[in-house]
């Protein structure tokens, strides 16, 4: 009874647009209550949960993300992409793609992805003959690149649940992002030709040079990151902070965009970005201690395993399950709820934690562009002022591209356990 309470509280409060860490915190109540079980347990368990040292890299690299795009990052690197691919058909549609594969490796979020590329690109695309719906549907498709590509806040919320290495989670997530980007760059492309989309003249090696010496220290930021856990040298936290710190001297100091005065409220704003994160983090974790305790995991996994213990046709519908979740709930809470059971259900039929954390953070990423709960769908359709059912349409085929590498990472684990493997 007092689980059917538990999850009645929690649909219902999603239902009703509670926020997530709201939901979480008010059907934990509730379960307490009715068991009898003093409210302690709250703060316990939330200490617990947000208790973690590589958690340290959510406030890193949120700070390093806001300090870099306070400095002037988003147009450069948008120079650059458009340096690169903005005189094929469909160019600027490109340059958006090309640009959140670079700014991804920065941010680690969809959404300031979206919001930060989108607010450059999608009037500018417009203004350029483009349709409203394809410059939101480009724009929001190739945001969710940013949390597969180094860095990425969803593994880290991973690595803290699951124990699995963060470094080589962020490793193992580079080829399937550089995959789905070039994936989509090749649908946007056909898309561009099939339409009529304009394209701008070859700007010449010049530019080409002059755009990359702009970017090169906003790109240098990736290849700090991966080369510090590639080298083994710096743990991911402590790559957070070296990557605040460059980022610091970067917008002050080299790009000299970034006034030392606005530096204060970067930081309070990224704390209570990252609080916020840590928060939602604390009240998952009493509902995932109650899930256990009723023993759903091993529920999930029973019930999973007594109809197939197929390796494929598990991951299959782990997928499914993964897929129709994104649609509804935000990913973080998705992956504290769910991931640690899948992950249960997975390992018991041979699949590696590091393939399976990929595909799973792949699924939701997915969701991020989905109805009803789309965030990066709805922003791009917010700034390109268009009925977000002209949006789901241009997103369609960006959507089959996304879910097509999918099935491809799901099912190779070579694509994600390769670069990790030579960490060993």
């Amino acid at each position: 009874m007092s689980l059917a309470i538990l999850l009645g509280v929690f649909f219902l409060s999603l239902v009703i647009g509670l926020p997530v860490a709201v939901t979480l915190g008010l059907s934990s109540l509730c379960y307490l209550l009715l068991e009898g079980i003093p409210l302690v347990v709250i703060p316990q368990k939330m200490f617990a949960g947000m208790d973690v040292f590589v958690l340290l890299c959510i406030p890193g690299f949120i700070l390093a993300g806001n300090l870099m795009n306070g400095g002037g990052i988003t147009p450069r690197i948008v120079r650059f992409a458009n340096a690169m691919v903005g005189w094929m058909r469909g160019g600027l549609g490109l340059t958006n793609v090309a640009g959140s594969m670079l700014f991804g490796g920065i941010s680690g979020t969809a959404v300031a992805d979206a919001a930060s590329i989108g607010g450059m690109m999608i009037p500018g695309m417009i203004r350029a003959g483009y349709t409203p719906a394809f410059s939101a549907a480009v724009t929001a498709a190739s945001s969710t690149v940013g949390p597969i590509i180094p860095p990425s806040m969803p593994m880290i919320i991973v690595g803290a649940l699951s124990g699995i290495s963060v470094g080589k989670m962020f490793i193992a997530g580079a080829i399937p992002g550089i995959m789905m980007g070039l994936a989509m760059m090749v649908t946007c492309y056909i898309i561009a030709v099939k339409r009529g989309f304009p394209h701008q003249p070859w700007q010449g090696f010049g530019e080409l040079a002059r755009s990359f010496t702009g970017a090169f220290w906003a790109l240098a930021m990736t290849g700090l990151i991966i080369g510090g856990l590639l080298s083994g040298i710096a743990t991911p936290t402590e790559t957070a902070v070296i990557a605040s710190v460059y980022a610091f001297f970067v917008g002050c100091f080299v790009y000299r965009e970034l006034p030392l005065r606005k530096v204060p409220k970067i930081i309070i704003d990224s704390a209570v970005t990252a609080a916020a994160i840590l928060a939602l983090v604390g009240l998952a974790n009493v509902f995932g201690w109650i899930l256990v305790s009723e023993r759903i995991p091993q529920m999930i996994s029973d019930g999973v395993l007594s109809i197939t213990d197929n390796k494929y046709v598990v991951i299959l519908l782990i997928n499914l399950v993964l897929l129709v979740v994104g649609m509804f709930m935000e990913t973080i809470a998705a992956l504290i709820i769910l991931f640690v059971p899948l992950l249960t259900l997975a390992t018991n039929v041979g699949v590696d934690p590091i393939h399976f954390a990929v595909f799973a953070v792949l699924n939701l990423m997915i969701g991020l562009t989905t109805p009803p709960v789309g965030i990066c769908m709805f922003i791009c359709a917010n700034i390109a002022k268009a009925p977000v059912t002209t949006v789901i349409r241009a997103l369609a085929p960006f959507l089959l591209t996304n879910i097509m590498i999918l099935f491809l990472v799901s099912y190779i684990p070579a694509l994600s356990t390769w670069l990790p493997s030579l960490m060993e």
